[in-house]
């Protein structure tokens, strides 16, 4: 599948992989800041963005399309940052151009299988909506928050809503978020692997621990102290200087 991308600059290239239910400028506060000395590939992933729909949304196969667009933009010694969904995908690449890998972070996402989590509330209303036409933004917002979702994400959510039409392809996240919470175990994979944690967020526990370090042998885990799930969106400067301390810049 060919993947919507943003490529800037010049230098070792960095891909940027966003979670769900997001694209490609998710992580633009920390791309238009490597921008100056790499060259940054902000990437749609299937489903999403601008990118191509389709019914099936795994971790190889979305790995895979993320491999595509490496070879065909002739891409090596790649650094990978990917926040969570994102951050399946750059563990999965591993198995995928493990030749093309140089280095990997991943924020707030463990290589575990989750349980559905407070995204179904989310996809509820999100599959409502559709069912029902229901594109009027203030009608949408109102729903969304009878639901209980908090502001923040209502408006990280509609940033994906053009022109009275979702961006990401809600029907297929619905019907794969199975596979979106699922993690197949891979062998151990030996190259520098970050993970950055949300000290208030869910999703890397202590008890995740294990599965990282069993698969990722030489991980470095890093915590944010007072940050949720969306780390470089709450503490952009610390994640910010969490990376250039891991990448030597």
């Amino acid at each position: 599948m060919k993947l919507n991308y943003k490529l800037q600059g010049d230098g070792q290239p960095i891909v940027f992989l966003h979670g769900v239910f997001g694209s490609l400028d998710n992580l633009n506060m920390l791309a238009k800041d490597f921008v100056q000395h790499h060259q940054t590939v902000q990437v749609d992933l299937r489903n999403h963005g601008n990118s191509p729909w389709s019914d099936k949304m795994d971790y190889q196969a979305m790995a895979e399309d993320v491999a595509e667009l490496c070879h065909d933009l002739q891409l090596k010694k790649l650094i990978l940052i990917g926040h969570s969904m994102g951050g399946k995908v750059a563990l999965q690449l591993s198995q995928v151009i493990p030749d093309l890998i140089e280095n990997t972070v991943v924020i707030d996402i463990a290589p575990i299988k989750y349980q559905r989590s407070a995204n179904v509330i989310i996809l509820r209303v999100l599959t409502y909506c559709l069912a029902n036409q229901i594109t009027d933004k203030k009608q949408i917002m109102d729903l969304m928050r009878q639901e209980g979702i908090n502001d923040a994400i209502i408006l990280f959510l509609l940033k994906s809503f053009k022109n009275e039409h979702w961006l990401f392809n809600i029907q297929a996240i619905n019907e794969q978020y199975g596979h979106i919470c699922d993690w197949q175990t891979i062998s151990p994979w030996l190259k520098p692997t970050l993970f950055i944690r949300g000290g208030n967020s869910p999703y890397i526990t202590d008890q995740a621990y294990t599965a990282i370090f069993e698969q990722f042998p030489n991980a470095k885990i890093e915590v944010v102290e007072g940050a949720g799930h969306n780390i470089h969106f709450e503490k952009t400067q610390q994640v910010l200087q969490l990376l250039h301390n891991w990448l030597g810049d």
